[in-house]
């Protein structure tokens, strides 16, 4: 039998992809095939007579595998392996061994065959698999914002990570066999809408949706789905889904938060444009009124001035025939004109700083003659206020700017102070800068809170009560204009109870670049 054994060898002598080669009962190699040559290294010449335990670890020399081998074949007929195996130049390789017992015709061992494959590359390949299997599947247990878990054909959960247990709240024992129809809530599952995405995704290739999830804890959530079927190779048979689910419970709420704002933001603006219309609707019945006022005030100004100088003609012909009291009043009654008539040109003068038609006539002037023009002028109205004035103007001061306009300002801070600070004294003081000169009015009334000094610089804004101090709030407004108008500036600092100091600075000559929108300069030599 060995003989016919060897005679069959050489019809596989030239086989190069395994090992073939016959051995005695003790493990002598007896015969070599080429493809034992192309794996092991050795030459038949070198091999042949040799035991073949050469070809095993030391190790496994050394603890008697080579001889367990054999005993096993002689016992069972045949025996596999797996290990590593041997080169001639010391490289080892990862073999299939398989060692297949020859008997002769009464039953005797006479020797094996032995075939040997050489698996390097596929184990290497196969360990390469595992182990991008493995840190897959550590990566995917690992994340914990999504939920990542594998569905049989059916929908039966066959795994579980981190992410899972954290959105849905189960632990993987809770879940893996059962159904994913789970995680739905109730109107859909009777509805049946966890099997209609198993179906779309298995005919379509992909599932996605938004929609609400339930947690373990009943709670509701809104989720995105993506639903991927998973075949055992291209064409072959589906092993599954691969299910991943992002909570975007946050995401929603603050993209319902921004729709919110938008609304409101877009409400506040209709509001904000109702506002802006109201306040130009009331501009322009101010505009309209003062305009309407200024001609019956003017006819009766000329009116009572005529009556009064009549009365004053009579008194001087035939004083017994002059009605008593009579002059008194129409006197009053031209101080009452006056003041209409002041509130008027004030109504104007802001309907004009709106519509940006703030016409400017500069002309050389001096800021100390025009402050102390102004003191003259409100003189008797200081006095009555009980307020003593100190003037501190050493210099000109001479620059090129509107006179009446600055007037205008120089009166509306005089006239601020004596009404809030009556009784006390004011300080009036020009200083030169180079380039600028600025004017500081300071009194000792009663103060500004910190939170009112950039308010009272509004239109129709006031840092007191109406009931204990006149006026329409429009004085600081008309002056602030005015001077920005000149390319200047205008504050205040104060503190309740404190002395208030606003000061006013000028440059002596404005650049146009420098003037409020829509003003017009004119300049006179």
């Amino acid at each position: 039998m060995l003989a016919l054994g060897t005679q069959a060898f050489e019809l596989l002598r030239e086989v190069k992809d395994y090992a073939i080669y016959m051995i005695d009962p003790e493990g002598t190699v007896l015969t070599w095939n080429d493809g034992a040559r192309a794996i092991k290294g050795y030459s038949a010449a070198e091999i042949v007579g040799q035991h073949f335990s050469r070809f095993f670890m030391p190790e496994d020399r050394t603890a008697g595998r080579p001889a367990r081998l054999l005993q096993t074949a002689r016992e069972q007929g045949r025996v596999e392996d797996y290990a590593f195996r041997v080169r001639k130049d010391g490289t080892r390789f990862w073999a299939n061994v398989v060692i297949t017992a020859i008997h002769d015709e009464a039953g005797a061992i006479r020797g094996f065959v032995k075939v040997t494959r050489d698996l390097t590359e596929r184990r290497t390949a196969e360990h390469l698999l595992r182990q991008s299997e493995e840190r897959l599947r550590l990566l995917i247990e690992g994340v914990k914002d999504y939920a990542i878990y594998m569905l049989d054909p059916k929908g039966a959960i066959l795994s579980w990570n981190a992410g899972a247990q954290r959105i849905k709240g189960y632990a993987a024992g809770e879940v893996l066999g059962r159904h994913f129809s789970m995680f739905y809530p109730e109107e859909l599952r009777y509805s049946g809408h966890p099997e209609r995405e198993l179906q779309i995704a298995q005919e379509t290739g992909r599932y996605e949706e938004e929609g609400v999830r339930v947690r373990k804890n009943g709670e509701r959530f809104w989720a995105n789905v993506v639903l991927t079927p998973v075949y055992e190779w291209d064409g072959g048979p589906l092993r599954g889904f691969a299910k991943v689910t992002r909570d975007l419970t946050e995401r929603r709420a603050a993209e319902e938060a921004m729709r919110s704002a938008s609304e409101q933001i877009q409400l506040e603006r209709l509001r904000t444009e109702e506002a802006q219309n109201a306040l130009r609707a009331r501009d322009e019945f101010i505009s309209v009124a003062a305009h309407e006022l200024r001609t019956p005030l003017a006819a009766l100004l000329l009116k009572i001035q005529g009556a009064r100088a009549m009365v004053v003609r009579q008194r001087e012909g035939d004083p017994a025939s002059a009605p008593p009291k009579v002059l008194d009043r129409l006197e009053s009654a031209l101080g009452q004109i006056g003041r209409l008539t002041d509130l008027v040109q004030r109504l104007l003068d802001v309907s004009g700083i709106v519509r940006g038609k703030l016409v400017l006539r500069c002309e050389e002037a001096s800021m100390s003659s025009l402050l102390r023009r102004v003191v003259d002028d409100l003189s008797d109205a200081l006095a009555k206020a009980g307020c003593e004035v100190t003037v501190n103007a050493p210099g000109a001061a001479s620059g090129c700017w509107d006179p009446s306009r600055i007037e205008q300002v120089l009166a509306n801070l005089v006239s601020n102070a004596l009404k809030y600070g009556a009784g006390r004294p004011i300080e009036l003081r020009v200083e030169e800068d180079g380039d600028d000169v600025r004017v500081l009015v300071t009194d000792h009334g009663i103060g500004i809170r910190s939170g009112d000094m950039d308010r009272i610089f509004g239109r129709f804004e006031r840092a007191v009560p109406l009931d204990n101090y006149s006026g329409l709030g429009l004085g600081l407004y008309i002056a602030k204009s005015i001077v920005e108008a000149h390319g200047g500036s205008i504050r205040v600092a104060s503190a309740p109870g404190q002395p208030t100091v606003f000061t006013m600075q000028l440059p002596r000559r404005p650049a146009p670049a420098a003037q409020v929108s829509g003003s017009a300069v004119e300049s006179s030599s």
